[in-house]
């Protein structure tokens, strides 16, 4: 006996409801999916559980896209068939077209940060993944990048200070060098002034002993020059 069909309505028991929620979403994602990969065509589903909860599927994870070539579409079968449409109705597509957009860029702001991910499958995990990893390596790049940037331009600056002390100290240098030389030139003619003056006759005053020394010197050669002339004398009287 084959199962009875089964009639559409509201499960009353809050467990039962919720297991058949789970089951049937999870049925109807893997439809979408089937019918995404089986007839190339792009899908786009959303569900909303008792409590807000979202859950969606979409061809290549590119929801965006989707929406967005949705309400262009709408918005054009409008126009067609609504050639005179109020400028109101405009402004209410316009918001609501702006609200769903803001909606998608929160969730995908959620996921981002690793929120909500048990609504994603692996596939959506996976390019979320690859999102991220091309996220970093760009931010990584850029943060090279401006690393790089401050090093030379420190660079550039230690280089400049580098040749500012050079120059300082040169200039030092030459105030020191003009300062000092009006006294060289000062201590110069000072020192002709001293040549000019007679040098004094060497000392021989280093204690009586040596003057005496020296007087008796003369003394012997004196008497040595006056011994021959008082003989010669001698003998002349002696004769």
């Amino acid at each position: 006996m084959g199962r009875g069909r089964v009639q559409l309505k509201r499960i009353e028991n809050k467990i039962n409801r919720q297991v058949t929620f789970s089951k049937r979403r999870t049925g109807l994602l893997k439809k979408a999916h089937e019918i995404s990969v089986l007839c190339d065509a792009q899908v786009a589903l959303i569900v909303f559980s008792n409590k807000g909860k979202l859950f969606e599927y979409a061809t290549d994870s590119c929801m965006e896209q989707i929406l967005e070539r949705y309400e262009r579409y709408s918005y054009a079968e409008r126009q067609l068939v609504e050639p005179d449409f109020e400028s109101q109705g405009n402004w209410t597509f316009e918001y609501s077209r702006l609200k769903a957009k803001a909606e998608v860029l929160q969730r995908n702001h959620r996921h981002y940060l690793g929120e909500d991910l048990d609504s994603l499958t692996l596939k959506e995990i996976q390019n979320l993944e690859q999102q991220l990893d091309t996220a970093l390596k760009q931010i990584r790049l850029r943060k090279n990048q401006l690393m790089n940037e401050s090093i030379s331009e420190l660079q550039r600056k230690r280089k400049a200070i580098q040749e500012e002390n050079n120059l300082l100290a040169k200039k030092i240098k030459e105030k020191e060098k003009a300062a000092a030389q009006p006294q060289v030139q000062n201590w110069e003619q000072q020192n002709h002034g001293l040549d000019l003056l007679p040098q004094p006759l060497p000392c021989l005053n280093n204690g009586g002993t040596q003057q005496d020394e020296f007087l008796q010197v003369r003394r012997n050669q004196l008497d040595l020059t006056l011994e021959p002339l008082y003989e010669c004398h001698l003998g002349c009287f002696a004769a």
